[in-house]
């Protein structure tokens, strides 16, 4: 009872106001009726929120159809109740008459809700016996938000779309960037060399910190595609190197292998502590910097500058689902101004003749080619470096016709025992004529 209570709390942070799911699943810091949950009762409520965020719009148009007469404005707590309990009965491998059972007795503890534990009753046992019409009838509408569904549409066209949408329900993989050797590491790990070079694990691989390799810093866990901005620059041997946004250092590691003398700023001491952690782990080192890189005047200018912009975050939809139930059309406005801001300062720290890559992981252009094209159109000594595609075997799919790195979570389909996707990212790199 009380996993499920926590899970409709959260749920209702989530989708009514908005509240970002990372920071209530914190195990510290986070929700307090999470907080007091045993370890087994987390992960419950982990999965049933993760589950209902995934499917949603499905729940929501089934919900709807049970109900019949709109719930009245003052029952929005009882339909996060009825959401939890249509995640377990649809999509999980929960007993359904627990899941019922458990949300009349939820409806009678709430005050607000005690005069619909009848309707809760009667909407859930319908829904148990009917499951398989439902799910049958849903089965073509888009889980995520109609408002962005309808912006990947029109960016990536219907098919690839759906297919984005689609990659919400699969699991995410896990993939590795190693310092050497992929493919031996791929042999001693069970895993798959990606054409990114990352190499990317099998599904139930267990727990990361007791994979061989991981003791001795020979890798560490990056997104495929996050790993694609910082191999842009190519061989960085005896340049000096900022990296902006660096925490927590994925990339920082990746430039300081590819010979670069780096500076990794980040405005987060904490951030970038643990920044410092996993360098160390590593056996890696790089100057650490605690500063708002917009502020940021280096007496000397760099010869290459990484700047992985904060953004609305919508390419990690499979890790993180609650992003297009917090986000909305204004916010990825406001993030692409902010990253125009930060672009356009970054560029100020390159020498002349030197390179700057930009990315982040959101899929909309307005973070990506819409505002890349703004910052050139006023930079006239600033170009575009075109990614070539035969350098990239099998990420061809991946990049533009003027060059630049645009992935999916569509895109590096499933293989046998292990799983498809990558998160979405964008990449230029730009160079400042000498």
């Amino acid at each position: 009872m009380r996993a499920r209570q926590a899970a409709a709390k959260i749920l209702a942070a989530v989708v009514d106001r908005r509240t970002s799911l990372d920071g209530m699943l914190d195990p510290e810091n986070g929700n307090p009726a999470y907080r007091q949950l045993n370890d087994a009762d987390r992960a419950l409520v982990r999965a049933i929120i993760n589950t209902a965020l995934r499917h949603l719009p499905r729940i929501e148009a089934i919900l709807d159809t049970l109900v019949g007469t709109p719930l009245p404005d003052g029952a929005r707590a009882l339909h996060h109740v009825l959401t939890v309990a249509a995640a377990q009965i649809l999509y999980l491998d929960v007993p359904d008459h627990s899941a019922v059972d458990l949300a009349v007795e939820q409806a009678q503890l709430d005050p607000r809700n005690r005069r619909f534990a009848s309707l809760t009753n009667a909407v859930l046992r319908r829904l148990s016996r009917e499951k398989a019409t439902h799910l049958a009838a849903t089965q073509a509408l888009p889980v995520i938000p109609a408002w962005f569904y309808e912006r990947l549409i029109s960016v990536y066209g219907e098919a690839h779309a759906a297919s984005i949408a689609d990659a919400v329900l699969e699991p995410s993989a896990i993939d590795l960037t190693v310092k050497s050797d992929p493919s031996g590491w791929a042999g001693k790990l069970g895993g798959l060399v990606l054409p990114t070079g990352s190499v990317r694990l099998p599904a139930a691989s267990g727990a990361i910190p007791a994979l061989e390799g991981f003791e001795a810093g020979e890798w560490w866990v990056q997104d495929a595609a996050a790993s694609l901005p910082a191999r842009l620059f190519g061989d960085l041997a005896g340049k000096h190197v900022a990296d902006l946004c660096a925490a927590p250092g994925g990339k920082t590691a990746q430039l300081v292998l590819a010979g670069g003398a780096v500076t990794a700023l980040d405005q987060s001491g904490n951030r970038l502590r643990r920044l410092e952690s996993n360098l160390a782990r590593l056996g890696l080192s790089a100057t650490t910097l605690e500063a708002n890189m917009a502020d940021f005047r280096p007496e000397t200018l760099f010869d290459a500058v990484l700047l992985d912009a904060p953004c609305s975050s919508t390419g990690t939809i499979r890790k993180h689902p609650d992003v297009l139930w917090t986000k909305g059309p204004e916010d990825i406005e406001k993030l692409a101004r902010l990253q125009e801001r930060l672009l356009r300062h970054a560029l100020t720290l390159v020498k002349p003749g030197g390179d700057l890559v930009f990315s982040n992981c959101s899929l909309d252009p307005a973070e990506g080619e819409d505002m890349i094209d703004r910052v050139l159109a006023d930079n006239p000594d600033w170009r575009l470096i075109p990614v070539d595609a035969a350098d990239w075997p099998g990420l061809e799919e991946a990049i533009s016709p003027r060059g630049e790195f645009r992935t999916t979570p569509a895109m590096l389909p499933a293989t046998a025992g292990h799983a498809g996707g990558v998160d979405g990212f964008y990449a230029v790199r730009l160079r400042r004529n000498g």
